[in-house]
């Protein structure tokens, strides 16, 4: 019987240590340049998607934000990240486990200042995901807020963890945003895996339109 989403990934985080999944990285170098540019206030709120054991929370709490929220569907992913934080750091994180394209607790939210999603959003091949996934964003977002989309390149890699992945660049990330969002920057990155290997990344910030 084929996994769910959930028993995918919580498999995945389940089987070896954060340090030696492909993804991983250090320091997030390119996400914490890009929301530097973004000039928030730290006191604004941030969204991670699909932010699994990521070091970039850990990053953020280091500079003084003080309104997160890590979201995944994997609760060991998050109870990883919590662990690697400490009691102190995580109890400062609003922490939500939930697939984005059918969120409960996040469909809430409102007035997020920063959309950060690196490597989630690549994993919706089914048009009907993608249109969920704009839904939610386009909720919680609010005027003048900032999304950071993080994707494999075209190019690159087709599949990731087993599980196949859209390829993407800035034009068609700017497409699936639509006119409501404006580009404010678009870079290549290329992430060295813990193996060795070698990945290609699109990096887009973009800024939602404020209301007339």
């Amino acid at each position: 019987m084929p996994k769910t989403m959930k028993e995918h990934w919580d498999s995945v985080y389940s089987s070896q240590p954060v340090t030696q999944l492909g993804w991983y990285e250090p320091q997030p170098t390119p996400s914490l340049q890009l929301i530097e540019r973004c000039g928030m206030d730290k006191q604004e709120a941030v969204l991670d998607i699909g932010s699994g054991a990521s070091t970039l929370i850990n990053a953020l709490l280091e500079q003084g934000y003080e309104n997160i929220y890590a979201l995944d569907i994997s609760e060991i992913a998050l109870q990883k990240a919590r662990a690697e934080l400490g009691a102190e750091k995580a109890n400062r994180v609003q922490w939500l486990v939930e697939d984005i394209t059918q969120p409960a607790k996040a469909f809430n939210l409102s007035e997020i200042a920063l959309w950060h999603d690196r490597a989630v959003f690549h994993f919706f091949t089914d048009p009907q995901q993608r249109q969920d996934y704009l839904t939610t964003l386009l909720r919680v977002l609010r005027p003048g807020g900032y999304v950071i989309l993080a994707a494999f390149a075209i190019g690159g890699a087709s599949k990731c963890s087993g599980l196949d992945i859209r390829n993407y660049d800035t034009e068609s990330l700017t497409q699936f945003l639509g006119s409501d969002f404006k580009i404010i920057e678009s870079r290549q990155h290329t992430h060295q895996m813990p193996s060795g290997d070698l990945r290609p990344y699109v990096y887009t910030l973009f800024q939602r339109r404020k209301k007339s």
